[in-house]
């Protein structure tokens, strides 16, 4: 490092420019595979690449909080969330409401950022983030609650004309 200067970036704002960075990543990674395969190439490799992503998200998070997995369902719902509020969703790239009544989850998502990268990149399909959705609260869910089998519901998305998503996550104890 240069004896010089040492500039310093707050903690914060590390934060929102990693959180940034990791979806302009994914946008450029999708587009330039886009480019170079197709898009049905492109989204399925993106599915895949997401899911798996996906684990890593929830297991660093557990890892981050101190803990092996969650408690129950509202406690997993509670990881996610903290990793969500690191992600960007108190900056408004995702926006949504939950409600929890015994072994469901219902997700209910009003802003998508994904969703909203994948229309201004005008391609000729702009669902490819909605195509990871299908199954990602069920891997999510799944990474943060081991002992039980978890199945999504995929209720409604915004990439296909509805007004807002909706998912229903149910997590039994195996």
């Amino acid at each position: 490092m240069s004896a010089k200067k040492a500039y310093e970036i707050p903690h914060e704002v590390r934060a929102q420019v990693m959180a940034g960075l990791a979806l302009a990543w994914d946008g450029q990674w999708f587009l330039k595979v886009n480019d170079r395969f197709g898009w049905d190439t492109a989204a399925e490799v993106n599915v895949r690449t997401r899911h798996a992503f996906g684990r890593l998200e929830m297991r660093s998070t557990l890892q981050a909080l101190g803990k092996t997995k969650a408690d129950d369902l509202q406690d997993a719902l509670d990881v996610w969330q903290a990793y969500f509020r690191m992600f960007g969703a108190d900056r408004g790239v995702f926006a949504g409401d939950y409600a929890i009544e015994g072994d469901t989850l219902t997700v209910t998502v009003h802003k998508c950022a994904a969703w909203e990268g994948a229309k201004r990149a005008r391609l000729e399909k702009n669902v490819q983030a909605c195509l990871t959705c299908e199954q990602l609260w069920q891997i999510w869910f799944s990474s943060l609650l081991p002992g039980h089998e978890v199945r999504q519901e995929t209720i409604a998305r915004m990439g296909f004309g509805a007004p807002r998503c909706g998912f229903r996550v149910v997590a039994k104890a195996k």
